[in-house]
């Protein structure tokens, strides 16, 4: 009797295949890495090919060691990095390397389409700006560069889908992964006739367009000897890796909110319609649950601002770290402790990656200011804790104009860190859930998406049975007036040096 969903979560740096219980319970799991190649500046590409070795030795490896037989895989889904551009022949042959979501060489083609479509329109249309990170511009570039190659493709696919048509045969995207493209229009749930004529690009180059809960195939006999999979298994389309998080972590109710405490972090919530923000400074996606949209804001420098902090203020910290075996953010942590909310007035502004959304500011720095002869190293560690929460806090409050969320779910590693989650309630003055689980979001959104597609789950409720809360932060409001302060100086401090950002 078939009682596992395998899922595979096709990241950046490698493949996570896991194996999920129809009663919610997490199996096994494996990684199976691959490279990432730097052609040329602003070019970041990786090889399909890798993609596909990843998810059949991972498949093979994962039934192996957790002793599950494949005639016990009830589907497989999927969840994947966005914003790619894959180009396959007519016989599904690759053309060249992938060119991933990081790559931003097609700045020459996201001005051509800015010039050649109203930009408020195009975000209207779309639910995001119109940029070269997306798969759009990417493909214009090779329309452009590789002129040979690009008359050689018949379709573009992105990292889940070229995965899906080695197991299927089919040429199919969601709409969530569409979402990523710079081309689908979000309401109508097609892809745009007006973009794509505003181009000159064919639509037929596009594959067809799915639900997230459609079974778009069966594996097959081919497939099915390099995956170890059984042929005839069915397969869910799953969808883009941000979509999946949303419904690994439980934002699947109209009006829930959650955060990604990642590297770079994001926060979104579940709305029955887009919200078309006027100063375009946030995205939408299509939810899983194609009723549902995930209005969004990420920024460059959540924890990447800790790293930074660890590796260039924190040497007492991770040489005790050293010496004691421990938790190098843990003391951190401690040394935070002994400076107040509001950091003694000192001020970090987290952009030493330039910004996305709130402030699409790719010259935007970091600075520390407030600074005065009373100012502690603890000051300075707390007021990055506390910039990366304001900075978040302008895209909490454009998501929230319309209706407030009572809560907030966080995910991610740095929801382990509970001296930042507090920091972050204050800001927000907003209680903050944690899951069970914290890193494995993409992929329990994948199982559940699979879940519903076969009938297993009656909907996407069912996440509070897979990845259950765990705890709740609740704000200190003795806080809340010296976090007000610090929020509008925040936003006065960038508005004073945006000017100067463009001149460093």
């Amino acid at each position: 009797m078939p009682s596992y969903i395998l899922t595979h979560d096709l990241g950046t740096s490698g493949n996570k295949a896991s194996l999920f219980g129809l009663d919610g319970s997490l199996k096994a799991f494996c990684v199976e890495e691959y490279g990432t190649y730097y052609p040329a500046p602003g070019h970041v590409e990786q090889k399909a090919a890798d993609w596909w070795a990843a998810v059949c030795k991972s498949s093979v490896r994962l039934l192996a060691d957790s002793g599950v037989s494949a005639s016990q895989i009830a589907c497989v889904s999927f969840s994947g990095q966005m914003m790619g551009c894959v180009l396959v022949d007519g016989q599904g042959e690759l053309l060249r390397d992938a060119i991933i979501w990081a790559d931003s060489r097609s700045v020459t083609q996201e001005a051509f389409l800015r010039r050649q479509i109203d930009p408020w329109l195009f975000y209207e249309i779309t639910g995001h700006r119109p940029a070269a990170f997306y798969s759009l511009c990417k493909l214009l570039w090779l329309r452009d560069n590789e002129p040979d190659i690009f008359r050689k493709a018949d379709k573009m696919l992105l990292a889940k889908d070229y995965i899906i048509y080695r197991l299927t045969g089919e040429f199919v995207t969601d709409y969530s992964d569409a979402g990523g493209t710079n081309c689908f229009d979000i309401r109508k749930k097609i892809w745009s006739p007006e973009i794509l004529d505003a181009v000159s690009l064919n639509p037929a180059l596009l594959p067809r367009l799915t639900t997230s809960l459609d079974i778009v195939g069966q594996v097959t006999d081919v497939a099915a000897r390099a995956t170890g999979l059984l042929a005839g298994t069915p397969v869910v389309i799953g969808g883009g890796d941000g979509s999946c998080a949303a419904a690994g972590a439980g934002c699947v109710r109209e009006g829930s909110a959650y955060v990604v405490i990642g590297s770079s972090s994001w926060i979104a919530r579940a709305a029955k319609a887009p919200v078309f923000e006027p100063g375009m400074k946030t995205f939408n996606w299509v939810a899983l649950d194609p009723d549902y949209y995930t209005p969004c804001g990420t920024m460059q420098a959540a924890g990447y601002s800790l790293s930074w902090l660890k590796d260039t203020l924190c040497d007492m910290e991770n040489a005790e770290a050293t010496k004691k075996q421990a938790d190098v953010y843990g003391l951190i942590n401690e040394t935070l402790a002994s400076s107040p909310p509001g950091a003694g007035g000192v001020l970090f502004l987290p952009y030493l990656l330039g910004e996305r959304s709130p402030r699409w500011n790719a010259q935007a720095r970091a600075a520390f200011l407030g600074l005065s002869m009373t100012s502690t190293k603890a000051d300075m560690i707390r007021s990055v804790f506390e910039g990366v929460g304001y900075n978040l806090k302008v895209i909490l409050d454009l998501i929230d104009r319309k209706q407030a969320a009572d809560k907030i779910i966080a995910i991610g590693g740095g929801a382990k860190n509970n001296a930042w989650l507090q920091i972050l309630a204050d800001i927000w003055q907003t209680p903050l859930e944690t899951r069970r689980f914290l890193e494995e979001a993409t992929s329990i959104g994948a199982a559940i998406c699979a879940g519903v597609a076969i009938g297993a789950f009656t909907d996407f409720s069912v996440i509070d049975r897979f990845n259950p809360a765990d705890k709740i932060i609740t704000p200190d409001t003795k806080n809340a007036a010296i976090h007000e302060k610090m929020y509008d100086l925040f936003n006065e401090v960038y508005d004073a040096l945006e000017g100067s950002f463009l001149r460093g």
